[in-house]
């Protein structure tokens, strides 16, 4: 697609999103917002094993913002390649001054403004974004999918991750996804071939591989993308570093599998930038700065003819059934950063036979867990 056409994708998708708010721009009456924020530390149930790194905490930030007595609900996650922290987002934050908007209603203006403070800093803004949405679905008692015209019909299944682990682990956590019906592999060491012969040897459920950048040679990635259809795996996502894009072009256009952008596209600018690099993209709150700016870059995708997923990091329900209101945007969906946590203060969007169930509560439909 050449450059004019996607600029006029970028300006229909913006847009078209402030014109989903227009009608509410009014208040229903003026108050002051309040923002206040807290770090957290999610405890993940198992190692967080991936081909370039290894964890069992994620640092996050929760946030709320409250107006006339209600509160809407927000978090920033940030796993450590996104270069961001529970200091850098605090020190954001703390430089909000949300004192001359008199409604969350102004959320085009609002957003607008966070945007304009720094560059960068997208967990830390999407805290913002969320809980804005939150506020605004609670106080015209609507959930975020309906305000944004979305059908709750049409989300799809979540994958459930599979982390880099020794077989019998595999098989321990092929067990516990046994309510999902598709599975996501994290591959890109030497065990590749292992970890889905193990999953294999436990179910038929379709794969998705993640190889988190684990690959370097293109000839290597095309020979197991070849390996990996073959095994039933129905996508591969960001194959290789980033910074070889040449090597990924090259591989989309030989691949028998769709090739996925995580890494390699962030926010709407790289999505732009490398819409020929990748055939799809996955789309994620954190890195792209909250919900206003992933539906931008799912709508955009979707003109481009690219694949879109909507995925998340490793997050509390909060972030998670965020961008469940989103998901019937999406071909697939990754959406299980809240199940592979110990310590999730909500609870919020529910996996009903594997797949992303959204209801009826306003906002992004979480309520806070008794202590």
């Amino acid at each position: 697609m050449g450059g004019l056409a996607a600029g006029g994708a970028l300006m229909s998708g913006t847009s078209i999103y402030k014109s989903l708010f227009e009608g509410k721009s009014l208040p229903l009456e003026e108050g002051k917002l309040r923002l206040q924020f807290r770090p957290y530390t999610l405890q993940l149930r198992h190692s967080f094993n991936l081909a370039t790194s290894s964890r069992t905490t994620t640092p996050a930030v929760l946030t709320t913002i409250e107006f006339n007595g209600l509160t809407g609900f927000g978090e920033a996650s940030m796993p450590p390649y996104l270069g961001e922290s529970q200091e850098s987002v605090m020190k954001f934050l703390s430089s909000v001054d949300l004192s001359s908007f008199t409604s969350p209603f102004l959320l085009e203006d609002i957003l607008d403004y966070i945007e304009s403070l720094v560059p960068g800093n997208h967990a830390a803004k999407a805290s913002v974004d969320i809980a804005l949405h939150d506020l605004v679905g609670k106080i015209t008692g609507q959930p975020v999918y309906r305000l944004l015209g979305l059908n709750p019909a049409k989300t799809p299944n979540t994958s459930f991750t599979i982390g880099i682990d020794k077989p019998e682990i595999v098989r321990q956590k092929v067990a516990e996804a046994s309510p999902y019906k598709v599975l996501k592999v994290k591959l890109g060491k030497d065990n590749d071939r292992e970890m889905v012969e193990v999953i294999r040897s436990c179910t038929d459920k379709p794969i998705c591989a993640d190889v988190n950048q684990g690959w370097k040679d293109r000839n290597y990635a095309l020979e197991m993308a070849g390996w990996l259809k073959g095994k039933g795996v129905i996508f591969l996502e960001q194959p290789m570093p980033k910074e070889q894009a040449d090597d990924i072009a090259w591989l989309k256009n030989r691949s028998p599998l769709t090739i996925v952008g995580d890494e390699g596209i962030q926010n709407l600018e790289d999505l732009l930038k490398y819409r020929d690099v990748y055939s799809g993209v996955n789309v994620k709150l954190m890195k792209c700065g909250g919900l206003r700016a992933a539906y931008n870059m799912m709508k955009t995708a979707r003109t481009m003819g690219m694949k879109v997923m909507i995925g998340c990091m490793t997050e509390t329900s909060c972030a998670v059934s965020a961008a469940a209101q989103l998901s019937p945007l999406a071909d697939w969906c990754d959406l299980d950063g809240n199940l592979l946590i110990s310590n999730d203060p909500y609870d919020g969007v529910r996996i009903v036979d594997g797949k992303v169930t959204l209801d009826e509560k306003p906002g992004i439909g979480i309520v806070t867990r008794s202590s």
